[in-house]
């Protein structure tokens, strides 16, 4: 779930895959509250090996559409991002054919907002062109700094920003810094790196994923966490 803004943001795009994802979060949270916003992702399938090949043909799209709006029992979806690159991470090349089928959809009425994930600063760009966005989610943490600029100007136009494995993902973050920082601060690490994804923009929406209670409840921590200008300068090293 995302932190910020004053709604809660719900990220569809679960380890096994969007069907059981969503099925899990209908039976959970449905009927949804006013201030849910639920997110869903297309333009990939969860694979038998437990990988995440391209679907983003027009008629791939409209098949996913479908399924999130029946497996979350909605009639419109909130958020719908469209999935770019690959494994590796964002890759060049136009956006405009599975952009304008999500677009299509869209003006259906099935899609509210869309936006953009593993994307590079010009597929943004290119997608402004062809609608607009309300959000990019890119991979983005302490030690992971390449979408700084971006973050930046996004903030500027009022879209958001979505950091995904924002702990580091299959590699959790190491670092003496941070280590030292929460040491300071009598937190965890991960939780201190939330609270410095928090007060680097405005803009950023959390969506760390959790597995248990206690889990979550670190995570929660670093929402209220207070960064020093010290503890800022010390961690803004780390990814520079």
């Amino acid at each position: 779930m995302a932190a910020r803004l004053g709604t809660t943001h719900v990220d569809t795009a679960g380890a096994y895959g969007p069907r059981v994802t969503n099925q899990l979060i209908r039976e959970a949270l449905h009927p949804y509250a006013a201030s849910l916003r639920i997110v869903t992702k297309v333009g990939a399938v969860r694979d038998q090996q437990g990988g995440w090949p391209p679907a983003r043909q027009p008629e791939d799209l409209r098949r996913a559409v479908h399924e999130n709006l029946e497996d979350l029992g909605l009639a419109s979806l909130d958020v719908v991002d469209l999935r770019l690159g690959n494994a590796q991470g964002p890759q060049p090349g136009s956006l405009a054919e599975p952009f304008e089928a999500l677009v299509e959809l869209q003006q259906q009425g099935l899609i509210r907002h869309l936006g953009v994930s593993n994307a590079t600063a010009e597929q943004v760009a290119e997608a402004q062109t062809i609608a607009p966005i309300v959000c990019v989610q890119n991979m983005y943490n302490l030690a992971h700094r390449q979408d700084d600029e971006l973050i930046d100007d996004l903030a500027d136009q009022g879209i958001a920003y979505v950091p995904f494995f924002p702990l580091g993902g299959f590699s959790p973050l190491q670092s003496t810094a941070l280590s030292v920082v929460a040491a300071r601060l009598d937190a965890t690490p991960m939780s201190v790196a939330l609270a410095w994804l928090l007060r680097r923009s405005r803009n950023i929406l959390l969506i760390p994923g959790t597995s248990s209670v206690a889990h979550l409840r670190e995570n929660v921590v670093g929402a209220g966490l207070t960064l020093s200008d010290e503890d800022l300068a010390e961690l803004d090293k780390i990814g520079r």
